[in-house]
């Protein structure tokens, strides 16, 4: 009995001819290809190749170590069944292997069964992604989406990077020296480019890196510190203007909790990073260093990263929602725990339109100065206490009063604020979000506490609050 580790060796090779992928597999027979053997091992092969149409065959065998070996044992027979079955299972799974390892010839984008869409607009080949798209046949609907996103709002993410002006202790030159960097996106074909405000803080030079690698110079035409917006003028020649592919935009104010977006960005400097994830909350607060914060904010576990600042979060359709910001960072090393926030893009909205108007953020104001909230909390009184309305501010005019002392020194309660235009003012929070949706000159109604039971109301022209890019 001769063992089949002795009978068979094979091996596979891949062969292309005329552009479509085969195998040729080579099967070795170490003994002697007899009548019997030819005619259970052989022609059962080559009728399963003819059939597949998936490999090659090529049959090679040892030579006869007697001439007058013409025939076989029932046992070698029987030998030469189950080496038939072998090699046809062998067969087949290189068949396998060729049909997973090796490419069909390239299907076409039009051919590939595409999500559908609205139609893009053509970009020229300088702003385009140089990546192309993949077959349909070796992605999901959901990848290709994703790949389809990703490829359509690349060109319109940029790199920035935050120069500033400083002298080393050898020498009194002034030496350019990057302090850092953020992403941005392209807002419109005028060159103005959108980032958040502490990616820009403190430069004297801001450059900003295209999808073609080419480096310009950028002037900041404004900002605002207290939401984290920031917008930007590329300084480019007219011909790479007019090639600049702006972001879609969409709207905030319909997100869902669960529904998918996508972050691109420039995380530790590899450019042009692309993280996927949901919305994992919505409204939320974020403390900045500057005004009484950002509400609204969008949470999200998609990654967020240093060097993402600045860069879009963008639907499942590649609509802009947000502009990423801030990530919590429990462990105190910059890396992404899972919980970022991004400012969402009606809000930004806004902030954008006025700075291309008036070159900085104009905000209506009351004109009062608030108590902090835990004075409040003390009296049992829920609202906005005022400390102090100044001389000439709109309050002022309009008879609101602050914190004041009667004639035997004793602190008189100042009004507290409990409604404005009929909506409640349970907080400074939710004073602030009902300034945010006037304008400077409205005339607006506030209820006040007078005295801490007399409910009063009153008639205030909101006035005017500049926010320069230095505040």
């Amino acid at each position: 009995m001769i063992s089949r580790s002795l009978l068979l060796s094979g091996r596979s090779a891949p062969s292309l001819a005329l552009n479509k992928c085969r195998y040729t597999h080579t099967i070795h027979l170490k003994y002697p290809l007899t009548e019997s053997i030819s005619k259970n091992v052989v022609r059962p092969l080559h009728r399963y190749h003819s059939t597949t149409g998936a490999t090659a065959l090529r049959v090679t065998a040892a030579a006869s170590r007697n001439s007058n070996d013409t025939g076989e044992t029932s046992s070698t027979l029987g030998l030469g069944t189950r080496l038939r079955n072998v090699l046809l299972t062998s067969l087949g799974a290189a068949a396998l292997v060729a049909t997973l390892t090796f490419s069909p010839p390239s299907i076409s984008r039009a051919e590939a069964a595409l999500p559908t869409g609205p139609p893009i607009a053509a970009v020229p080949a300088t702003m385009q992604s140089k990546q192309p798209m993949p077959s349909a046949e070796y992605l999901s609907p959901e990848e290709l989406a994703t790949v389809r996103v990703f490829q359509e709002n690349t060109p319109a993410v940029v790199n920035i990077s935050n120069i500033i002006a400083a002298r080393t202790r050898y020498s009194m030159d002034v030496l350019k020296i990057p302090q850092g960097q953020g992403s941005g996106f392209i807002w419109d074909t005028n060159g103005h480019i959108i980032t958040n405000y502490h990616v820009i803080r403190g430069a004297a030079e801001v450059q900003v890196t295209l999808i073609d690698q080419t480096v310009w110079k950028a002037k900041i035409i404004g900002g605002d510190p207290s939401k984290d917006v920031a917008v930007l003028q590329l300084e480019a020649p007219a011909q790479v203007l007019k090639n600049l592919k702006p972001v879609a935009l969409g709207e905030s104010s319909g997100l869902f909790v669960g529904q998918r977006v996508l972050a691109i960005g420039n995380p530790f400097a590899l450019d042009h990073s692309l993280s996927a994830g949901i919305v994992s909350g919505l409204n939320r607060e974020l403390a900045t260093n500057v005004g009484p914060g950002l509400r609204g904010v969008i949470q999200t576990d998609a990654a967020i990263n240093p060097g993402n600042s600045g860069g879009p979060l963008l639907d499942s359709r590649g609509r802009l929602i947000g502009i990423n910001t801030a990530i919590a960072d429990p462990s105190g090393k910059g890396s992404s725990s899972g919980v970022g926030f991004a400012v969402p893009i009606d809000t930004v909205k806004g902030l954008v339109e006025q700075i291309l108007t008036y070159g900085r953020v104009v905000r209506p104001v009351l004109g009062v100065t608030i108590a902090p909230p835990q004075a409040l909390r003390q009296l049992g009184l829920e609202g906005v206490l005022i400390l102090d309305a100044p001389r000439g501010s709109p309050a002022a005019k309009a008879g609101l009063q602050g914190i004041t002392k009667d004639n035997f020194g004793r602190v008189v309660i100042g009004d507290v604020i409990v409604g404005f235009n009929n909506k409640p003012v349970k907080s400074e929070g939710d004073l602030f979000d009902q300034l945010d949706k006037c304008k400077v000159g409205d005339k607006v109604q506030v209820d006040v506490l007078r005295q801490g039971d007399k409910k009063v109301t009153v008639s205030v022209v909101l006035g005017e609050r500049v926010l320069e890019p230095s505040d």
